[in-house]
């Protein structure tokens, strides 16, 4: 029997309308796989019971009227765990959640389904997408598919694995300062964050409600541009999303990559950096040319975007008092219940990030901190304008560090917060980027996948997908 968890989703849509398979046999396939592999890796918090009547719909959807099908009807993915589908828990990977039905679908579940995408289920992630290894889960670490033991980055670390094991051919993920292009990295897949405003965030739970976006891990380019297409737009439900005319414009592509040599001089992984180089080379062979670029002030991101980040999330999270829904814990005052759901339903690292939010939001340290990073963030936008004006993209590692081993940076938070240097400044400014896998290392104690990012204009996607091809063609 033909194994179908290794086909590409045009593979798996092709043979579907030839009749060569059944989306109920490619679900089955699927379903097998995961109750083999998941209880290590920990990838999926919930496989959905009705995914093989969904599959049954498809199959029928195919038989009465293939012409009119979606290239997704039929096609198994899963969506992370901060994604609304209604009628399904959404918790988040938080005990405070831990049993919230959804009581509507997210705007991208909602053209997902119309599609006739079958979802497999929800998968792991880091509390609330804060953090970057996916350990910060209430519900366990999720564990790297090509080594076991290892992060599989973050926040979106239950989707990566659940792509690269092959339990998925895509997944969905938020990225909100790199959520899934280091997983995407740490794992060995492609994982997009698109421009902000190009997919609604209408049904995601917000974690920094100017830096979240919706977006795609894959196994391929293809796989991946495909799927994002598919439930990008505008949506009335979310006033940040870009008009549909103003998204179809075209970017010529120059063919012109900038390299930001000052901001990778230092803190570098010396394989990350011979892959960096390698890519580089393979890029000009297709037919690009390396222009060297100055950022000056690109180096001062992670500052900004974790002063302006916890401020959101600690605004975010006012929300989750126990009252309405979630976790509720009886008190002798309101304060005292507020307080015990609370210290009961969030992790060391949400409380951490509203303390500090909370207190960059202050009086006396409002301006000090919140409104010099946000006129930073300005700034910074600005030199990647300047430097678009002479190249398609700019070129830089997805993560500073390989994947490394559960447990490993928990003394202590910064050097976790560290490991974002390359992958905030898209979120900070809205633009674009994509991870695309160029190999493993060699000196590790396990082969461990390395991932290049990209970073390009806003509405520039096109030219990501054509720039990463050329960065991964054999």
């Amino acid at each position: 029997m033909t194994d179908l968890t290794t086909l590409s989703v045009s593979e798996m849509a092709s043979g579907l309308r030839k009749k060569e398979f059944s989306s109920l046999e490619i679900v089955r396939q699927h379903l097998d796989k995961i109750g083999k592999q998941n209880e290590s890796l920990n990838a999926f918090l919930e496989v959905f019971d009705d995914a093989e009547d969904s599959a049954k719909r498809a199959d029928e959807m195919l038989i009465k009227d293939p012409e009119h099908t979606h290239m997704l009807t039929g096609i198994p993915l899963a969506t992370k765990d901060n994604i609304l589908i209604k009628g399904k828990i959404a918790s988040a990977a938080s005990k405070i959640l831990q049993n919230h039905i959804a009581t509507y679908d997210a705007t991208a579940i909602k053209s997902l389904r119309e599609h006739g995408a079958v979802f497999m289920g929800r998968t792991n992630m880091d509390e609330f997408a804060f953090g970057s290894s996916t350990e910060k889960s209430a519900f366990g670490p999720t564990h790297n598919p090509h080594a076991h033991g290892y992060v599989p980055g973050g926040t979106s670390g239950g989707s990566a694995a659940a792509v690269a094991a092959g339990l998925v051919p895509v997944a969905l993920g938020s990225d909100t300062g790199g959520s899934i292009r280091q997983p995407a990295s740490f794992c060995g897949v492609v994982g997009i964050k698109p421009t902000y405003g190009l997919v609604s965030r209408y049904g995601l739970i917000a974690a920094g409600s100017s830096f979240d976006q919706i977006g795609v891990l894959g196994r391929s380019i293809d796989d991946v541009e495909m799927l994002l297409a598919s439930f990008a737009g505008h949506d009335t439900k979310d006033g940040t999303t870009i008009p549909n005319e103003e998204r179809d414009s075209k970017i010529p592509l120059k063919k012109k990559i900038g390299v930001p040599s000052k901001f990778l001089e230092k803190g570098i992984d010396p394989e990350i950096m011979d892959a960096l180089e390698k890519t580089k080379q393979k890029l000009v062979t297709e037919g690009y040319e390396m222009v060297a670029i100055d950022m000056p002030n690109i180096g001062y991101s992670l500052a900004a975007y974790y002063v302006l980040i916890f401020a959101e999330e600690s605004t975010n999270l006012s929300r989750f008092d126990g009252m309405r829904y979630g976790l509720h814990k009886e008190g002798d005052t309101l304060f005292s219940e507020y307080a015990a759901s609370r210290a009961e339903g969030f992790g060391d690292e949400v409380k951490r990030r509203v303390i500090l939010g909370t207190y960059v939001l202050s009086a006396g340290y409002y301006d000090a901190y919140y409104r010099r990073a946000n006129a930073l963030r300005s700034v910074i936008f600005s030199d990647f304008k300047k430097s678009f004006d002479a190249v398609d993209a700019v070129i830089m590692p997805t993560s500073p560090v390989l994947p490394f081993k559960i447990g490993e940076k928990n003394s202590g938070p910064l050097a976790m917060y560290l490991a974002d240097i390359f992958t905030v400044s898209p979120n900070l400014t809205g633009l674009p980027a994509i991870s695309v896998p160029i190999g493993f290392s060699k000196n590790t104690e396990k082969a461990l996948p390395i991932g290049m990012q990209f970073v390009g204009p806003r509405l520039s996607e096109k030219n990501l997908f054509e720039i990463g091809r050329a960065a991964i063609r054999i």
